[in-house]
């Protein structure tokens, strides 16, 4: 297979993100006097839109998620206003993505605007080609449709991407478009049932870059 492009999960495999969210999730959960039940970390990560709303409304007992969304997404994007960590590897991969004349697009369930300060904040922005939001796909992760719609827009066939994901729904999200999958865990190991969605799994991008994309080079 000849890949022509490649697409990124932000949170949790660009930046270091997820500690961030999962802080202000559980900050919100306390204020409200709320327990959150063991399964939320693996239902609330990689997810967006509808799905989201529905995961805190379950988890919270609240009757409207997308407000309680607003909330966390405000807080985090003041914490990240002041540090935006880089995950191990990514300049790295990038570089060498860039280097090949690949065009890159990070998919994230992020909104626009904190997509584009992460990126700027970090001094990558300049490596991806299209900037994809959640916002902008009526399904969000598990659903294809973001990563679909990113494909589209490096001009590749989806089948012909390689996908950078971290978690279960992304993952999910990513096999679905028919893209090549390789999950980057962070706060989760990856299951059972989630290993046979995935292409490879690394440890970190720059294993990844060792593992999938020398090989790629070399076969070119």
């Amino acid at each position: 297979m000849d890949y022509t492009g490649a697409i990124f999960d932000m949170d949790g495999v660009l930046f270091d993100t997820e500690r961030i969210y999962q802080q202000t999730w559980h900050e919100l959960a306390a204020e409200r006097g709320v327990e959150l039940a063991s399964g939320f970390l693996q239902a609330i990560s990689g997810s967006s839109g509808a799905h989201m709303n529905q995961v805190l409304e379950e988890y919270y007992h609240v009757a409207d998620g997308a407000a309680l969304a607003q909330e966390c997404m405000g807080r985090v994007r003041q914490k990240l206003a002041v540090h935006v960590p880089v995950k191990e590897g990514v300049r790295e991969i990038l570089a060498f993505f860039k280097g090949k004349g690949m065009p890159i697009a990070v998919a994230s369930s992020s909104l626009p605007g904190q997509i584009e300060a992460n990126l700027e904040n970090a001094g990558i922005r300049d490596y991806f080609a299209e900037i994809v939001s959640g916002t902008e796909v009526a399904h969000g992760k598990p659903a294809p449709d973001i990563f679909l719609l990113a494909a589209r827009r490096i001009g590749c066939r989806p089948q012909e991407c390689f996908v950078f994901e971290d978690s279960a729904n992304g993952v999910k999200a990513g096999f679905a478009a028919g893209c090549a999958t390789i999950m980057v865990p962070d706060l989760i190991e990856p299951s059972f049932e989630i290993r046979q969605y995935c292409t490879r799994i690394c440890r970190n991008l720059a294993e990844a870059q060792k593992e999938i994309c020398e090989k790629f080079m070399r076969e070119k």
